[in-house]
């Protein structure tokens, strides 16, 4: 059995934004390989199945991001999972969007979900993969980093999102088929270039927006 955990808040007003970055790639990878009827188990909602033939439990806990590790501690405690059967995808404002990074252990990198997992689970060496949603700033003006985080993707940002989702699915499948270290050389690069091209096009439309704020 692997757990493959999601990190995002529960309900329709937490949907579509950055936070949830890790419960879309779980969505993604139930609708990409047929698994439905999910139930509440472990504080949590949970789907089992069968990802390129290996049991697999996809996981979103229902406990808001700063509790996730009580739902992953009740699912590891109960499987008797070690913390390599773990993989958690969170979002990262570290990375740009349309980057994503895979690691076997490490860090919270400040992330509160991840910090509550590794605190409850007694260990930091259980694999995640990142999902780059970008700096929280619009242009070169920061902005506070839970406005940025609790906001929704911009329009603008869909496409890249989408293909970063369809990637990271991608990534989870080699885990699970080839491991942690194969996972990490494939799928640890930087963003396409017409991604970061697309990323300065926004920042200079959103300049512009705040300078003619400015003038009015």
């Amino acid at each position: 059995m692997k757990l493959i955990v999601g990190l995002g808040n529960p309900g329709k007003e937490y949907e579509k934004t950055r936070h949830n970055a890790g419960f879309m790639a779980v969505n993604r990878l139930a609708e990409q390989h047929g698994l439905a009827g999910a139930k509440t188990k472990f504080h949590a909602g949970v789907l089992e199945g069968r990802i390129v033939s290996t049991r697999v439990m996809l996981m979103q806990p229902m406990t808001f991001m700063n509790r996730s590790g009580l739902a992953v501690s009740e699912a590891v405690s109960f499987f008797k999972l070690d913390p390599q059967d773990i993989l958690v995808i969170v979002d990262d404002t570290a990375l740009p969007l349309g980057s994503i990074r895979l690691r076997a252990g490490g860090s919270t990198g400040g992330h509160n979900g991840l910090a509550d997992i590794q605190q409850r689970i007694g260990s930091s060496n259980y694999p995640r993969l990142r999902i780059g949603v970008g700096e929280p700033r619009v242009g070169d003006h920061k902005i506070p980093q839970s406005d940025y985080v609790l906001a929704k993707f911009h329009e603008e940002e869909l496409g890249t999102l989408e293909k970063t989702l369809n990637k990271s699915t991608s990534a989870v499948e080699t885990w699970l088929r080839e491991g942690i270290d194969i996972a990490m050389t494939r799928f640890n690069t930087s963003p396409d270039k017409s991604d970061k091209a697309k990323e300065t096009q926004k920042d200079k439309k959103l300049d512009g927006l705040i300078e003619n704020a400015r003038d009015n």
